[in-house]
């Protein structure tokens, strides 16, 4: 196996490493964009034990430690791998699934804000499990059902009203947005027609939130991350071409519109699994994907950086809501909204001094 290191172009901080193996099949590795997924991962891995060890009952992190290895004991173990592991995994997932559908949609879309909070998805998951919630007093399982199929639905929608000899970044967000708006208003009049302890129950799951979360959330989205993320990785080189121009990309020997249908399909699942596992959360498929880019500074969707931004935003933002709120801790949506706003702000007056918008 050889490999070479090469940089991109004169003056540029970006070096790429091309491996190559037996057989002529090469690899490039994005040096920067590899030392920013390994910082992340150490970052998320981190903060992960810091967080099983916070709660009312404090485990130190060498007790926290010594129990995921099957060394603590009865007491530690019960609430490190019952209660406080299962809520980890699912902020880790869900973070993940959120950071990856965020970038895919907003590398198909060529948009920086075609991520699912603007495009209505969230907002459809929602009125998936507003309609368990306040027409049929549904179970914690069929809030999650309804919350999927909602998601489902309003990404089919959105899909076939942006359908026009295939799908484009603008008109893809523009039909995004009117989806979100007539899906909020039905949002909004679902939650008038409740009683006051269905409306109750879905504010507090419209907040997006971990507390309670169990293995019951944890091996559905870990099932289908398993899958679908080998489906995205598979067709991120079809992803990168398209980020070129569709005609450019049919050149090149992709297959534009399959790639755009089973990457849409996965982001759709994606987000509309984690919104069912944890409630909207807001920003994190917003900013992850920016984030992870800049930190990089390498061109095309950053699927892997914005998996790990996504991740560990979830679990930093929720160790803040519990570090800084004790036992008033509020909802991690709360604490990702008002980041996310923050950094939207931040990301506007940046671009607007640039001349950019």
């Amino acid at each position: 196996m050889k490999s070479n290191l090469v940089r991109s172009a004169p003056g540029s901080s970006r070096v790429a490493r091309f491996v190559r193996a037996p057989g002529g099949l090469s690899l490039r590795l994005e040096v920067r964009a590899l030392v920013v997924v390994v910082a992340l991962l150490l970052t998320v891995l981190t903060a992960s034990v810091v967080l099983i060890g916070t709660g009312d009952f404090p485990i130190p992190v060498g007790d926290v430690l010594k129990t995921l290895l099957g060394d603590g004991n009865a007491g530690q173990e019960f609430i490190v791998n019952e209660l406080r592991l299962p809520r980890v995994l699912v902020g880790l997932l869900v973070g993940a699934s959120l950071g990856l559908g965020g970038a895919l949609f907003q590398s198909i879309s060529r948009n920086p804000l075609g991520s699912p909070d603007v495009l209505g998805l969230s907002q459809g998951s929602t009125a998936g499990a507003l309609v368990m919630i306040v027409l049929f007093s549904g179970s914690a399982a069929q809030v999650t059902a309804g919350a999927l199929v909602g998601g489902l639905v309003t990404g089919l929608a959105i899909y076939l009203l942006a359908w026009k000899q295939g799908v484009h970044g603008y008109r893809l967000v523009l039909v995004g947005i009117g989806v979100s708006a007539v899906v909020t208003a039905v949002n909004g009049y679902l939650i008038t027609k409740a009683d006051l302890v269905d409306a109750t129950r879905a504010v507090v799951w419209m907040t997006g939130s971990l507390n309670g979360r169990d293995w019951d959330q944890v091996w559905p989205l870990l099932w289908l991350c398993a899958i679908l993320v080998p489906v995205v990785l598979a067709n991120a080189r079809g992803l990168r071409m398209t980020e070129m121009g569709d005609d450019v990309s049919y050149a090149l020997g992709v297959r534009v519109e399959r790639v755009r249908l089973v990457l849409m399909l996965a982001a759709v699942l994606l987000t509309a699994a984690a919104t069912a596992a944890a409630g909207p959360v807001g920003f994190v498929a917003l900013t992850a994907p920016q984030l992870a880019r800049r930190l990089t500074r390498s061109p095309g969707p950053n699927l892997v950086p914005s998996m790990c931004m996504g991740a560990t935003l979830l679990i930093v933002a929720d160790w803040a809501s519990q570090r800084l709120f004790g036992a008033d801790q509020l909802p991690v949506g709360v604490v990702t909204g008002v980041l996310g706003g923050v950094y939207l702000l931040w990301l506007l007056v940046t671009e607007r001094k640039a001349g950019r918008i």
